[in-house]
């Protein structure tokens, strides 16, 4: 009797604490909790906007312009210029719109675009989606901290549009050494946004003019190419139907200056952006655009691929 006793007893205390446990092990399988969206577009500093991941064939056009967005108390900063990258708004660009978050949805009240609303996705820990149900597209954005963004990288590998922030390149120095050649008299050069995003002008015109009163000789096409191993150092191509493509090294000297080397004449030539062009620049702000006719929109680098990635709701 004594041992059947026993034996139950034992069999009770074991069911208990197998309960008991089994109960432990069930409460801490918390599922762990989702994030708001504000939290999440305020989990980074920075989102940059990798442009060649968008899904879709449609235009956002505040997305389209924008190297980066961040998400500040309501309000939308982005950096549309590559000229003062890292430096204007203390690195988050400038004031655009105003924003409201909530369930999974985005709203945005662009200072120029008007108004788009987009349902936000989770891709992975630094990514997400923003995805426009009006054009059907989606715009992939990768996150970080301004301590940790590489500002270079950004502003080497968008160099072209640096060579469209402005109006005119004056030519403000010759090299007194190198072999005489056709582009000693080209005085000016202009970079074109907008629908052809490689064309350039040229003007013989004497320096010291005002921009807006040049008179532009030839216009055709440019194209900028990289260096391997030398992310500072670009190609540019000058083609020149009359006295064929011109070569050069292109250096940056600062913001507002560059270094065009000639290699077939040895000739180093140095120009500086007259009629800075800021884009998208808010009604409020106290600098004024000085071009807000022909907006930049960044182009895919190349042909348009479905996107591997599979999104996840937040």
């Amino acid at each position: 009797m004594k041992t059947i006793k026993l034996l139950s007893s034992f069999a009770l205390i074991a069911t208990l604490f197998t309960s008991c446990y089994t109960e432990v092990i069930v409460d801490d399988y918390i599922e762990e909790p989702t994030i708001s969206v504000n939290q999440l577009l305020n989990s980074y500093e920075l989102w940059y906007v990798d442009i060649n991941a968008t899904k879709g064939f449609g235009e956002t056009p505040f997305l389209q312009k924008a190297f980066t967005i961040s998400f500040k108390n309501g309000v939308m900063y982005a950096n549309n210029n590559i000229v003062g990258l890292g430096d204007t708004g203390n690195g988050y660009g400038i004031d655009v719109a105003t924003y409201n978050a909530y369930d999974l949805i985005l709203d945005v009240n662009h200072d120029v675009d008007g108004f788009e609303t987009f349902d936000v996705y989770r891709v992975d820990n630094n990514t997400i989606e923003l995805y426009n149900p009006n054009n059907d597209t989606s715009y992939f954005l990768d996150g970080y901290q301004r301590n940790t963004f590489d500002y270079d990288f950004v502003f080497y590998d968008n160099i072209h549009y640096f060579l469209q922030e402005y109006d005119a390149w004056e030519k403000v120095y010759t090299s007194n050494y190198g072999a005489l050649n056709d582009f000693d008299n080209e005085n000016y050069l202009q970079f074109l946004a907008g629908g052809n995003d490689s064309e350039f002008k040229s003007s013989k015109d004497n320096t010291g003019k005002n921009v807006n009163n040049l008179f532009w000789d030839y216009t055709g096409l440019y194209a900028v190419g990289d260096f391997n191993n030398d992310m500072y150092l670009k190609s540019l191509t000058l083609d020149y139907d009359y006295f064929s493509n011109e070569q050069f090294e292109l250096s940056v000297i600062n913001d507002g200056k560059i270094e065009l080397y000639h290699a077939a004449s040895g000739t180093k030539y140095e120009f500086v952006g007259r009629g800075y062009i800021q884009y998208l620049k808010s009604e409020n702000s106290k600098v004024k655009a000085t071009n807000t006719t022909e907006d930049k929109m960044r182009k895919f680098k190349k042909e348009r691929v479905e996107n591997p990635r599979e999104s996840s709701r937040i």
